[in-house]
């Protein structure tokens, strides 16, 4: 297992140049320079609500769209995770937050179990906020899910504000990871019955 739980990764394709490095047990600290504010809006809301020290520097080709840098992103934050719990050892591996944004309520909830799965099932949005294309979220925790080796339920099953439903879900997102991630003092292995995930 990782002792200091912190991790960089590096990404590059024809379509995106990454660089992220994470602190599990940081202040929640964010530098965060993707091109894609809403998105840096979004994971500083992560890791401060998770306690993260999250640094992303990114180029991408915004100039067709900002899919394949908020995929990519997810992809290396998930591996991020991944890196820095090893096999999962000595970490509660279940997390779980119920959060509201005025009238939107989002409820996260997270196994690593490295079988990835996510579960999406969020109340209609706006197809925009500002220029970012809302349905990159789901694209992004679908990645994030997939390279972290979770299984991650995201829900909302109300709201009207589409800034503050996926605002919500970032915030949920953070916690349910900050409890999932957290030492477990009475276990040294991954908790499972079968002793490994």
């Amino acid at each position: 297992m990782n002792i200091h739980r912190e991790s960089t990764i590096q990404r590059k394709t024809n379509e995106t140049d990454i660089r992220l490095s994470l602190t599990i047990d940081g202040e929640g600290k964010a530098s965060l320079h993707t091109g894609v504010p809403f998105l840096d809006h979004m994971l500083t809301l992560f890791a401060v609500h998770g306690f993260f020290d999250l640094t992303i520097e990114a180029a991408g080709d915004l100039d067709i769209d900002a899919h394949h840098t908020v995929e990519d992103v997810g992809i290396c934050l998930g591996q991020a995770f991944k890196a820095a719990l090893g096999d999962f050892s000595a970490i509660n591996r279940y997390g779980h937050c119920s959060l509201p944004m005025d009238e939107s309520l989002a409820r996260v909830t997270v196994d690593f179990s490295n079988r990835p799965y996510l579960h999406y099932d969020v109340v209609q949005c706006d197809q925009k906020v500002g220029t970012f294309d809302t349905a990159l979220v789901q694209e992004f925790l679908r990645a994030f899910s997939l390279h972290g080796g979770m299984t991650l339920h995201a829900e909302v099953p109300y709201g009207r504000n589409t800034h503050h439903i996926l605002e919500a879900i970032f915030k949920a997102l953070g916690r349910t990871i900050d409890q999932a991630t957290a030492r477990h003092l009475r276990t040294q292995g991954p908790l499972s019955s079968k002793g490994s995930l």
